[in-house]
Order: structure tokens, then C-alpha cells, then sequence
């Protein structure tokens, strides 16, 4: 906030979930193929700033040097991710970034491509079912109405399976019964049990770089050129947005929810778009320097106004997620924890923008899980330009 506030008011890209009462439920996000976004070349710049690397350290339980460590063999595991997946052919059945080794595994169905695979720079593992296998029986879910007692689903290439989550205290449930049933007979699946169901984040206003939009309160995502884009349960197309002070900011210029949850804001009125994650006064900002996709079992971090920096893994891609409101698919699943005020907020990995908070279950005291909408496909859909650093 300190120098930022005393001129124009600038637009940062920070984290914050919903602030009022919308329906408890999952929210949206769209997946993007691993090998569509490219690294940016390397720089001599530090992986993260302090904070992030902080948060690291107390959320991973690693040291500086072991966070710094864990960042560049992610970065390079991002830029393995395609040449893997093309090597592997039709053969392919996931990857995922394994931290004990340092490398990304790749599974696969056929033998005879585990040499190229491994020649690209990853580990390979043979599986039974192909990507296309797994994916075909998760579109098969997608169409099948579920009840509030299924929290969502999605593809684990590390179990070769379609997890179904499940409510514990909603697993005897018969309409949660039946969908499990009926899952089953679309391919390999898996039921996993989860403590709460997903929902979206309630709040009243509290410190921080938040926007307004009538009587909810979120958080910008990541800056891009005109704007910035933030999750779509924060706002409706043409809604008026006021500023951390209650200045006008901007308008919704689009917006998706439920099926997706992602918007973009135009701003104006002497704002103006910057390329890093708020540090919130007390460690350095973040600057993004891309959107690389981070795979499966890397580290990922989230800034939000009400939980600040706090940092997991990825557990999951293109998963659905079933809100009360409907469902939103091709989300991202992390194990990172946020609060009712951190919607529409940044998830970084190193230095690449990742996506916008949607929603999850827990808090950052007992623990909990959160997803994220793609960066990329908020991009595509809207023909929008990252502000990077």
C-alpha cells in the first residue's frame, strides 16, 4: 500500500476471495494444455521475492535454499512438460513434478515410448488407461447431474484414475450413492473422501488492495494491458467496480459464472495496471514474469487481502467442481488454504501467473484446499494481455 497510495491509486495484482453473501458451492476455472504456454527465458532475477519464498518455507517446510532449489526444478520441469507429452504420443496418461526427485513423471501405456520420454528430461511410468482413456470418462461425469454431497472430479495421473470426491458426512446419501455408481460404470474410478463440501468465500471489508462491485467485495488477479482479470462470481458484465478508497475504478467488461469463474475489469479514472503480487508492506512485491503452467505436485502460492501470502502444491488439473450455484469445470486443485475475503486473487508459481482464487473449503488455522480458474484460459477467452514484468 505505503508509496502506492500517497499518488494515483495503482492496480496490483493481488488475492481475495468473495466478501458477501453468495451461495456456498465450488467455483469455476478452465484448463489449458501444459505444452500451450511457453517459459519465458531464463533471467538472472531471483525465483520469488522474500515473501514468497517465506511463505514457502513456513507452508513446505523447506529451508531458503531448499525453497530456491524447489523453484528452479519446477521451472524446469515446466519447460519439460511439452517435448514429454509429444514423445510419450497417444501413448500419454499424465505427468506430474515429483519433489522427492526433482523431476516431472510422466505416465504411459506403451513401453517403447519410455526412451524418448526419458531422453526429453523426464522420469516415465507405465500405466494401464491413456490420458484420452481417463479424460473420455470424466467427460461422461461432466454430463451426469450431481448432488450437493459430490464436491467435484477430476483426473489423477498418479493413481491412472478418475478421483470422485466425496462428502464424508454425505456418503450414505442415496442420490450420492447412485452418481458413484454410475460414475464407475464410465471407466476407473476412484472415491476419495473429503471433510467439506467446496464453496465460495463470504466476508466483510478488511485491509488490503480490494475492488468493490455493489456490496461484494474482491481482489484483482493479475494486471493486464486495460485491466485485470479476477473471478466471474465477483461481478456481472457491465457492473460498475470502486477502488481500495471507493473511487471509481472501471467496469466488468465480462464475466462467467457458474461453467467457468473467470471476468475482466477495464480501469480508468487514474488507475493504471502493474505486473506484481501485492507484498503487503511488509516483504517485497512479486513480480510475474509469464504464465507457464505449473504441473501436477509443484509448488504454488497464493496472496489473498484477508490471508496474505500462503503457499501448497498442486493436487489436481481440469478437475469439475460442483458449487451449489453449479458447476464449474476444468478447474485447478491445490492444497494451499484461503479465507472469506480472498476471491478473484493471484496464484503464482515462481514468477508465472497461474490463476484467480475461486473457491475451496477450510481455512488457513486447521487447513483446507482451494481452486483456482487458469490464467491462460481467461487470456484466450477474452483476447487479453498479461502485464508482465
Amino acid at each position: 500500500m505505503n508509496a502506492l497510495r500517497t499518488s494515483l491509486a495503482a492496480v496490483l495484482v493481488v488475492g481475495a476471495w468473495a466478501t458477501v453473501g453468495l451461495a456456498s458451492g465450488p467455483a469455476s476455472a478452465a484448463a489449458v494444455d501444459p505444452a500451450s504456454a511457453t517459459p519465458r527465458p531464463a533471467t538472472d532475477e531471483a525465483p520469488a521475492s522474500a515473501g514468497l519464498l517465506s511463505a514457502m518455507q513456513r507452508d513446505l517446510g523447506l529451508t531458503e535454499s531448499g525453497a530456491r532449489a524447489r523453484l528452479a526444478a519446477e521451472k524446469t520441469a515446466t519447460a519439460v512438460q511439452g517435448k514429454a507429452r509429444r514423445a510419450a504420443g497417444s501413448s500419454y496418461a499424465g505427468s506430474w513434478f515429483d519433489p522427492a526427485t526433482g523431476r516431472l513423471t510422466v505416465a504411459l501405456t506403451d513401453e517403447r515410448k519410455s526412451g524418448a520420454v526419458r531422453a526429453s528430461g523426464a522420469s516415465a511410468q507405465l500405466v494401464r488407461h491413456s490420458a484420452r482413456q481417463l479424460d473420455a470418462a470424466k467427460t461422461r461425469i461432466d454430463r451426469m447431474a450431481a448432488p450437493e454431497g459430490v464436491g467435484g472430479w477430476h483426473v489423477d495421473p498418479k493413481a491412472n484414475r478418475v478421483v470422485v470426491d466425496v462428502v464424508a458426512s454425505a456418503e450414505g446419501d442415496n442420490d450420492v450413492q447412485e452418481f458413484v455408481e454410475r460414475a464407475r460404470k464410465t471407466g476407473p474410478v476412484l472415491v476419495n473422501r473429503t471433510p467439506e463440501a467446496p464453496r465460495t468465500f463470504a466476508a466483510g471489508t478488511v485491509g488490503g488492495d480490494p475492488y468493490y462491485t455493489g456490496n461484494v467485495r474482491c481482489s484483482i488477479g493479475f494486471s493486464v494491458y486495460g485491466g485485470f482479470v479476477t473471478a466471474g462470481h465477483c461481478g456481472q458484465a457491465g457492473a460498475a467496480v470502486s477502488g481500495w478508497d471507493r473511487s471509481a475504478l472501471g467496469n466488468f467488461q465480462g464475466s462467467s459464472f457458474p461453467g467457468d469463474d473467470y471476468a475482466w475489469v477495464s480501469v480508468g479514472n487514474g488507475w493504471w495496471t502493474v505486473p506484481v503480487v501485492l507484498g503487503w508492506g511488509t516483504v517485497s512485491d512479486q513480480l510475474v514474469r509469464g504464465s507457464a503452467v505449473a504441473p501436477i505436485g509443484a509448488s504454488i502460492c497464493r496472496s489473498g487481502s484477508t490471508s496474505h501470502w500462503h503457499c501448497g502444491n498442486v493436487l489436481a488439473t481440469n478437475e469439475t467442481v460442483n458449487y451449489s450455484q453449479g458447476a464449474v469445470y476444468q478447474m485447478t486443485k491445490t492444497s494451499v488454504c484461503a479465507e472469506p475475503g480472498d476471491s478473484g486473487g493471484s496464484f503464482l508459481s515462481g514468477d508465472q501467473a497461474q490463476g484467480v482464487t475461486s473457491g475451496g473449503w477450510g481455512n488457513c488455522t486447521s487447513g483446507g484446499e482451494t481452486w483456482h480458474q487458469p490464467i491462460n484460459e481467461i487470456l484466450n477467452r477474452y483476447g487479453l494481455t498479461l502485464h508482465t514484468a
